[in-house]
């Protein structure tokens, strides 16, 4: 099968040739549409994230099931399939209260502990495998169909992880990233009032495409005071981080309303001081949210097959042009999600 295969970090993509993969017992393979391309694997492309090489990366995959080992039972040949991200165990105390990402037996995740999406076929457990639904056209929209249960299905945990409300104020901080901008989608989709929050002001438009009623540009001034006015002073009611540096934690803290939730993902390794004083007078939380469970990945997919949310991806191309893509993703030139054709 063709694959692009890293050799190591800070190195160009080989396409190559590498032999099929075969399941084995309890493991299922399926032929490869397309696969996403974000920032969590061009973190490990540019080395920021340590993994063994060689490896092929990739997790957000559109495709359709070609060969079953023993004793798989829900999936069939031909049908189509996007993934879970986490190597989980599915018998652990986390695994069966639907907390897969908190696995006890943890073995990784596709693409860095085990071969991705970036090759013609990927062999996983079958339990990594969730079905697409009908009505969602995967043939005609491989990309879109294989973003969904990162780009989309992330942000729909972090409703329910911040308790989202119709009406609720919500402001989005790195709005104009690549899940940032889906979180924007479906805080609008869910009924609230989204505050989007960039220092990309030229992806401010698109996060006003995607649903933002308001948009703050945080390289002109102070957030929270921008965010003060919008609101009349109240605060938001949810303020999510997707860039969860210290200075993008402190504003979403302080943007907040009595009672208000900050949800934060991502990080880059800063130590954050925010006031407890500023959390404790307004009775106010912080909450992590890490990646989703199988049940979020199947229903963020039925909101998108019913027609409710459409994922944003605006650069697709063939696997011969990762590297540009990918060079394009380190630049956050990218609005929205990319991805490869994969073929």
């Amino acid at each position: 099968m063709k694959a692009l295969v890293l050799d190591a970090a800070k190195t160009a993509f080989r396409l190559t040739s590498v032999p099929d993969p075969v399941a084995g017992p309890g493991e299922a393979v399926a032929r490869v549409f397309a696969c996403g391309s974000g920032l969590t694997i061009q973190h490990v492309k540019a080395g920021r994230q340590r993994i063994a090489f060689p490896r092929i990366i990739g997790h957000e995959i559109a495709g359709e099931i070609v060969e079953v080992g023993g004793g798989v039972t829900s999936l069939a040949l031909g049908d189509p399939v996007t993934i879970h991200f986490y190597l989980f165990c599915g018998h652990c105390r986390q695994c069966l209260a639907g907390f897969e990402p908190l696995c006890e037996n943890l073995e990784g995740q596709v693409g860095k502990a085990c071969d991705g999406g970036y090759a013609e076929y990927l062999k996983l457990p079958e339990r990594n495998f969730v079905k697409l639904p009908d009505g969602l056209d995967y043939k005609a929209h491989p990309a879109e169909a294989g973003v969904i249960a990162d780009a989309l299905a992330t942000p729909y945990k972090v409703l329910r992880r911040g308790r989202v409300a119709a009406a609720d104020f919500v402001a989005v901080f790195g709005a104009g990233g690549g899940v940032g901008i889906h979180q924007v989608m479906m805080a609008n989709w869910a009924g609230a009032r989204v505050i989007a929050v960039d220092i990309a002001a030229a992806k401010l438009d698109a996060c006003r495409t995607a649903g933002a009623e308001h948009v703050v540009d945080a390289s002109a001034g102070n957030v929270a005071e921008a965010i003060g006015d919008i609101t009349g002073g109240r605060g938001v009611e949810v303020a999510v981080d997707y860039v969860c540096s210290n200075a993008t934690l402190e504003a979403a803290a302080a943007s907040l309303s009595s009672h208000g939730r900050l949800v934060t993902l991502g990080g880059t390794g800063e130590n954050s001081a925010i006031p407890l004083r500023l959390l404790r007078d307004g009775q106010k939380e912080v909450l992590s949210s890490r990646y989703v469970s199988r049940a979020e990945i199947i229903e963020t997919l039925e909101i998108v097959a019913r027609g409710d949310v459409w994922p944003m991806v605006t650069d697709i191309r063939p696997m011969a042009e990762a590297e540009a893509l990918h060079d394009r993703l380190d630049r956050a030139e990218v609005t929205g999600r990319a991805a490869l054709l994969i073929g």
